[in-house]
């Protein structure tokens, strides 16, 4: 695995929205640890994506879990993993789209990557939670904007290695194609990583992020891009 410590990418302006989004999952995370399990699971299976209930009629409820199940997470390793993500490429997709946008952006990638959950797995009871389908969208996106930014990234067995953005994304995709390959052959009735829905997260904020892009080439480029010289007055991660 590929951990990435810290992007080279400096910001000029605060990322208001990703902190927010990283405080409500941390505020939501801490009411599931409160719970004991038997209403931990309850929570989970009413606020999750569960395929079949959400497109075979469980409850009118269910139309909501697209956006509750992003909120959820498994356990602590699951929230802090998401939300160091968020962290660490996150200000600089808000910075590139604005805030109003980033914040869509991230709900339409998040409801990008349930509903290719769902496709894959339609008759799947197992609820699906996490951000990390909305996070797999801020990658997309990163890759789009900063592709030769430098990502200072973590090799295990203790190694250190700083590579191009590009390099990280494309094999952190890779992996997530043949990690979602192999699980095409597992029971719908397994737990486990929902690697589909990093996989369509991902492609939703490539393809957002090059809309936008392209939305605003004839005003300019996006500010920040990844050839732009020196920055003063930086606000570091």
């Amino acid at each position: 695995m590929l951990f990435p410590l810290r992007d080279l990418h400096k910001t000029l302006t605060r990322p208001l929205v990703s902190w927010a989004l990283i405080g409500l999952n941390v505020l939501v995370f801490a009411y599931q640890w409160s719970l004991d399990a038997s209403r931990s699971e309850t929570l989970i299976e009413r606020f999750g994506v569960i395929p079949d209930v959400l497109l075979h009629g469980g409850h009118a409820g269910s139309l909501i879990t697209p956006l509750t199940s992003m909120f959820l997470h498994g356990g602590l390793g699951h929230v802090l993993g998401n939300l160091w993500f968020l962290f660490v490429f996150g200000d600089n997709v808000e910075e590139a789209l604005g805030h109003a946008r980033f914040a869509f952006f991230y709900g339409a990638c998040g409801l990008a990557a349930a509903a290719t959950q769902v496709v894959i797995g339609p008759v799947s009871t197992v609820p699906m939670i996490g951000a990390s389908g909305a996070i797999a969208g801020v990658l997309g996106a990163y890759i789009v904007f900063f592709p030769r930014a430098r990502v200072l990234t973590f090799v295990p067995v203790f190694f250190l290695l700083e590579v191009p953005a590009f390099v990280y994304v494309f094999v952190w995709f890779a992996l997530e194609v043949v990690r979602a390959s192999f699980s095409l052959g597992a029971s719908s009735a397994e737990g486990g990583v929902a690697f589909f829905a990093h996989v369509g997260g991902f492609v939703a904020g490539v393809l957002l992020a090059a809309l936008f892009r392209a939305a605003r080439s004839g005003a300019g480029r996006v500010r920040g891009g990844a050839d732009d010289g020196p920055r003063n007055q930086r606000t570091s991660k």
